[in-house]
């Protein structure tokens, strides 16, 4: 999952020199990040190394990182005014920077070796925008949701144009497929996600998908309302731990399925991380059309040879 880097020692070493802006800003360090589990773990794919809230920085939020307590939004959104006062952005300009990182490391991959673009999904971004960084209860977005519904659905299709164009434009600089994020939309209900966010994740998608790669959807936390998650569209639907691999695969349909090992599970000893390994490999049955992957990201705690370990068993099968 993404960043998967971030629990090898090479990127620490990155990150006692560099913050995680600097990173992201520098494509050179960028596509080195990027590369590093691919050369470490011997993964199928490479995911780009970025951070799902930079478009933030051309919207004029202004974007920190605070250590130990995670991003910081100076400016929030809170009211119509602001919404209606974002500018437009054109991410081949004004997000030049991630497509760079992206032909670099689209070059240095070995062959056989595809790259993955990535971008937050609206309702993920508008959640970090409104609340001013992370949150558990995420009170502030859904009273702007609930509260100001008209300017909910403006900054969710300015939103949703901004990434689904970014991420066509990440395929344009040579990513063979791409990844919608929609991390914190499990704090949802499904009826609330029908109305509030469904048609805008179904924008961004139609975007990201006329770049003719294929596009994987992504979210936490969605099994209550999985079969509207996968009707936004997405011609692979990821899947958190949170729901057997194989009923999520059957409440989907007939479509490709990302997953769902549970991250913790590589802090597990040794047999009980290849018996969880199994049972996933396990419901997937050897249909076609499944892409083993963690249910989320990676834990920085997580060891290196437990990584390894996961790649070697699902390599063996």
């Amino acid at each position: 999952m993404r960043q998967a880097g971030r629990f090898l020692p090479q990127y620490r070493a990155l990150r006692a020199k560099h913050d995680l802006l600097e990173l992201c800003h520098q494509p050179e360090l960028a596509a080195q990040v990027t590369l590093l589990p691919v050369e470490r773990l011997k993964v199928d794919a490479a995911i780009i190394f970025a951070d799902i809230l930079l478009p933030f920085e051309p919207l004029g939020l202004g974007l920190s990182f605070t250590a130990g307590e995670g991003p910081h939004i100076a400016h929030p959104i809170r009211d119509a005014a602001r919404v209606a006062a974002l500018p437009r952005v054109d991410p081949e300009r004004e997000l030049s920077y991630v497509l760079e990182a992206v032909r670099l490391a689209a070059r240095a991959l070995p062959p056989g070796v595809p790259l993955i673009g990535f971008a937050g999904a609206p309702f993920t971004l508008a959640s970090y925008a409104i609340e001013g960084g992370a949150s558990r209860s995420f009170a502030r977005t859904k009273g702007f949701m609930h509260g100001e519904p008209a300017a909910w659905h403006a900054l969710l299709d300015r939103l949703a144009e901004l990434v689904g164009r970014y991420l066509a434009a990440q395929a344009g600089a040579g990513a063979r497929a791409l990844q919608l994020f929609d991390s914190w939309v499990g704090c949802l209900s499904p009826a609330d996600y029908r109305e509030y966010v469904l048609p805008h994740s179904r924008r961004a998608l139609e975007l990201a998908g006329a770049a003719g790669v294929p596009v994987i959807h992504f979210g936490t936390d969605t099994a209550t309302f999985l079969e509207d998650f996968a009707a936004a569209g997405g011609d692979v639907i990821g899947v958190d731990w949170r729901i057997p691999l194989d009923e999520a695969w059957r409440r989907i349909g007939a479509r490709a399925i990302q997953g769902n090992l549970d991250p913790a599970a590589l802090l597990a000893p040794s047999a009980a991380l290849a018996e969880r390994v199994r049972d996933v490999l396990a419901r997937a049955g050897r249909r076609p059309g499944h892409i083993f992957n963690l249910g989320h990201g990676v834990l920085p705690e997580t060891p290196v040879e437990a990584a390894q370990t996961v790649v070697e068993l699902v390599h063996g099968c």
